[in-house]
């Protein structure tokens, strides 16, 4: 399968799930900003809506949207534990996290990265951003991930927007909770993987 990315970007989760669940997927950069990939094919022409992730399967179906993505990688790789079985509450509970993130955190930065913005906006976008995350640092204080001591497809989603604070004024480092956790997802092998492949390291 052909994985679309733009490095750090949302992409990076599914990325970090198919390291993690081994599943081997072709790796296509796509440029954000010119909508092109490498070879100057018009990224548009893959992915009407021109944004990253965008996964094609091999028999040539493709998913679009982060959230998606991931669940489909972990269900392909059920033994790893990225995402509980169908109807038990713990999948439940990873897909309230996926949602909180994608709607309440990522979402919330999009202003923030977009020129359009008015700048006395942004501290109160900023501020917002801050008040959700500390609620996350709350949530962290006495569990190594977000599901408690297993990995899952929702850390992935969580470390890789957490990391987009420092690049747009959310200073997130008071957060003890968070940071530590930050720390302990990223020193895992396969986060290690798909950021080096990202260059990001």
């Amino acid at each position: 399968m052909k994985l679309y990315y733009s490095p750090g970007a949302c992409s990076l989760s599914p990325h970090i799930v198919a390291q993690e669940a081994g599943i081997a997927c072709e790796l296509i950069q796509a440029d954000l900003k010119s909508h092109t990939l490498k070879d100057q094919t018009d990224f548009y022409t893959i992915n009407p809506l021109g944004y990253v992730p965008f996964l094609v399967l091999d028999d040539g179906q493709t998913l679009r949207e982060g959230p998606v993505i991931v669940q489909y990688l972990a269900d392909q790789a059920p033994a790893k534990n990225l995402l509980a079985p169908v109807g038990s509450m713990e999948r439940y509970r990873a897909l309230e996290w996926l949602n909180f993130i994608g709607t309440e955190l990522h979402k919330g930065f999009s202003p923030l990265f977009s020129p359009d913005t008015p700048q006395d906006f942004k501290p109160t976008i900023q501020k917002r951003l801050l008040q959700r995350f500390t609620w996350v640092n709350e949530q962290l204080a006495n569990r190594a991930y977000l599901m408690g001591e297993q990995f899952t497809v929702a850390d992935a989603y969580l470390f890789t927007v957490a990391g987009w604070g420092k690049f747009v004024g959310v200073d997130l480092s008071g957060l003890a909770h968070l940071q530590a956790y930050l720390v302990r997802v990223g020193n895992r092998p396969a986060v290690q993987a798909a950021l080096r492949a990202e260059g990001l390291l």
